[in-house]
């Protein structure tokens, strides 16, 4: 059954080499990214029409709202979610402590709060379209968030950044997989694969460990295989569910950031 998917961060690495692979099977791709030039070319590469491919900085929560509208106005209905688009823990967006057009940290903005703000915009279309899927692309990088110091003003470091802001998409994921049923809507994350070449891996190591392939196939189950149809607020690494951080599981702590990210991006709550 042919699905409208939107995945975010479809012009390059993972996303853009699964919009390719969910388009080839014949699926809807809405695809998402933030230069133009770059979406129109892989939009005429991949054959994906000019009203499908959507533009947006991450790093601006009034852009991730206009994302949502677009979308809206796109489509009628949205099978698929894919949260993908992110930044690493150095280059190319720097080792140093950035702040988003919002001034929240970088990494924790387009990595965390854009991603929940555009699901819990896009959540009734999601549900009317139901059964619907929301995958949340994290990393098992992962590190207990401080709520003292969720921005990291003190003792910043990217990489700590970077894996603060994944565990915080897992935490997201189950919470919201807690909030929906999932007859509606499953929520789920996952780590597709291991040093990928992607340009933030490749510009960071200078070399891979999986090929794009490991993660592309992942992460496209549980965007559409139906042997995970019924699973929700579960934690993937590649193909076999896992167990993220333990703060993944502090129900305290979940709900501390549900309420500190809707307070940080204004999103509609449930």
């Amino acid at each position: 059954m042919t699905k409208t998917i939107l995945i975010t961060g479809a012009t390059d690495g993972l996303g853009r080499g699964l919009a390719e692979a969910l388009a080839r099977e014949g699926h809807r791709v809405l695809a998402h990214g933030r230069d133009t030039a770059r979406l129109d070319r892989v939009g005429v590469e991949l054959g994906i029409p000019a009203g499908d491919r959507l533009r947006a900085d991450l790093a601006e929560l009034d852009q991730v709202r206009a994302l949502a509208a677009d979308t809206r106005a796109a489509t009628d209905r949205l099978d698929v979610l894919v949260v993908n688009a992110g930044i690493g823990g150095g280059e190319p967006d720097g080792r140093d402590r950035r702040v988003s057009a919002d001034g929240h940290e970088l990494r924790f903005a387009v990595n965390h709060l854009a991603g929940f703000l555009l699901t819990l915009e896009l959540l009734p279309l999601l549900r009317a379209s139901s059964p619907a899927r929301v995958v949340l692309v994290s990393s098992l990088g992962q590190r207990a968030l401080d709520f003292d110091n969720l921005m990291l003003e003190r003792g910043y470091d990217g990489s700590r950044a970077y894996c603060q802001s994944k565990l915080a998409q897992i935490m997201f994921g189950i919470s919201l997989a807690e909030r929906v049923p999932a007859a509606e809507v499953t929520v789920n994350s996952l780590h597709p694969a291991t040093y990928m070449p992607t340009k933030m891996v490749l510009l960071e190591r200078g070399s891979h460990l999986e090929e794009l392939s490991v993660g592309v196939n992942a992460v496209r189950r549980l965007a559409v295989d139906p042997d995970v149809a019924d699973t929700s607020g579960a934690f993937f690494d590649r193909l076999a569910e896992s167990t993220a951080d333990s703060q993944a599981y502090d129900r305290e702590a979940r709900e501390l950031l549900w309420r500190r990210s809707l307070e940080l991006t204004g999103a509609p709550g449930l």
